[in-house]
Formats: C-alpha cells, structure tokens, sequence
C-alpha cells in the first residue's frame, strides 16, 4: 500500500471513536440521561448550524496539513524537514498574538525559539536514519518540499488558534465541540479513504492490515485528541508546544529504559537540555513589562 494511502484508514477509525468518547462524555454530563444528551446534541449541532459549520474550517485545514506534509516528507530530506517544519511554534504564536490579542514577553519569545532548537535537536536523524534516507533531490523537488512545510506551518498556527478561539468563546462543552470537529474530521477523511483507497476498501474492508499495534494507535490517537482539546480549552495552543516537547523526551527517555530500543545521542541530551531551559523561561516575569512586551 503506498505510503499516502495506508494513514487514511486509521485516520477515520479514530475520529469515531473519539466521537464515541465525546458522546459518552456528554452523557455523562447529562447525568446519564439518554434523552437529554439526544436532546443537547440536537440543540447544539443540528439547530445551530452556523455554530457547527465553524468546526469545519479547522478540520478542513488539518486534512490538508496532512496532505502537506505528505508532500514535504517527499520532497525533502529528514533533516531540512525536522528544522523547517519547527516553525510551527512560531507561526502559533504569532497566531496567537493576531486572533487572541495574547501579549508576550521578550523572555516568552526568546523562549519559543529556544524551544525550536531544542526539538528539532532533539527528533534530528541519526547517522543510521540519515543513511537509511538518503535522497537525490532536485532543487525544484527541495523547493515544492519546502513550500509544503512552510504551508503546514502556517496552516497548523492557524488551525490550532482558531479552534482555541472557537472553544474559549463560547459556553459549549468541550466535548460537543469536540463531537462538531469529529463529524467533519470523519466526512473529510472518508473522502480521502474513498479517492485515494477506495478500490482495496471494497475488496478487503476498511479493517484491512488491523493488528494490535494498529487499534492502540488509533486509541491513542483518539485519546490524545481529546486531550488536546481539553489543554487547548483551559491552557492555550504555546503551552500545548511546550506539553508537547516535553512527551516527546519523556517518549524518548521510555523507549531507552524500558523499551531498549533507543540509544540517546549527544545532540538528543542537548535539545533536551534545550527544551527544558525554554519551559522554565517561558514562565519568567520580566519585572518592567512596557520593555518586554512585543505587541504584533
């Protein structure tokens, strides 16, 4: 199965099941009462469908990141992507600061770009990876690449901000939202499943190739949505950057200890370094605010 179509599938089983997980949650919220969720779903998403159709800006403008992405991966080798592709903790906060009127300090900017050294750092390929990938690119082939990531940079600030906008500016559970995005995420997905694997669909079903690793996947993937959801709802997109960062060393310390399947480099304990020295920074107070405040 080629690699732009094998994701898809995944792609859908998650977004029901976190739709699953959401209705649920809106169940429990409704004390259990089947007729009320039925009757708050109805209310929230059918009724108000100018509410809902707002979810679907944000869902359209992932499934692309991740056509994007495709492409950028394709076009381009593992190191150039990891750097360029860290962008997307910048253009967040810009993002952020444009859409949500969020004022940032020096030490929270000087953080940000702290914290992209250290991740990019910390996910750079390995002497083996590196020789494992090696490419012959040309340069209309590195451009098209580089074009991509920067498009999913952009998209990805975008996205994230404004789903934060939509879920702190309105009093909606954060699982119906969540439910609006799911719907539209599965209608999106679906689509591409079809276009782009419909013929294998057909003869094997959309199970095809499932194993163990396969449904815990989709689970966490589920789940880490959710999640994310609820981070984004409470905290904000930077923090959820610098959450993020964090899981991947934690991830990464993991798979050494337990799973003995990762050999730490020195590049790897610097980004981390980095990345922990930009989480400490970002909570610094600068004492005089009218100095250190950048204001976009």
């Amino acid at each position: 199965m080629a690699p732009a179509t094998w994701p898809r599938r995944p792609v859908v089983s998650a977004e029901v099941l976190k739709i699953f997980a959401c209705s649920l949650l809106v169940l429990m919220e409704n004390n259990f009462s089947v007729r009320a969720m039925n009757q708050l779903l109805k209310e929230e998403i059918v009724k108000r469908p100018a509410e809902t159709m707002k979810l679907a800006i944000p869902a359209g403008i992932y499934t692309l990141q991740n056509n994007l992405l495709y492409v950028a991966l394709s076009n381009l080798d593992a190191a150039t992507y990891q750097v360029t592709y860290q962008l997307k903790i910048l253009t967040t906060a810009l993002f952020s600061v444009s859409m949500l009127g969020r004022r940032l300090g020096l030490y929270q900017w000087l953080s940000l770009l702290i914290l992209m050294a250290g991740v990019t750092l910390v996910q750079w390929p390995t002497e083996s990876e590196g020789d494992s990938e090696q490419k012959i690119l040309s340069a209309g082939s590195q451009f098209v690449g580089l074009m991509a990531v920067l498009m999913a940079c952009v998209s990805s600030g975008f996205a994230g901000v404004y789903f934060e906008k939509i879920l702190k500016g309105t009093k909606q559970s954060v699982w119906v939202r969540n439910i609006q995005l799911g719907l539209f995420g599965f209608v999106f997905g679906l689509v591409g499943m079809l276009v782009y694997d419909g013929q294998r669909v057909k003869q094997s079903g959309i199970f095809q190739g499932y194993n163990t690793i396969t449904c815990t996947v989709v689970v966490l993937q589920a789940l880490g949505g959710l999640v994310i959801a609820v981070v984004i709802k409470y905290a904000d997109n930077i923090l959820k950057g610098f959450a993020t960062s964090l899981s991947i060393i934690t991830s990464a310390l993991i798979s050494y200890f337990l799973l003995e399947d990762f050999n730490p480099t020195s590049i790897f304990f610097l980004g981390s370094m980095l990345v922990i020295a930009a989480t400490f920074l970002y909570g610094y107070e600068c004492k005089p605010p009218s100095s250190s405040t950048i204001k976009v």
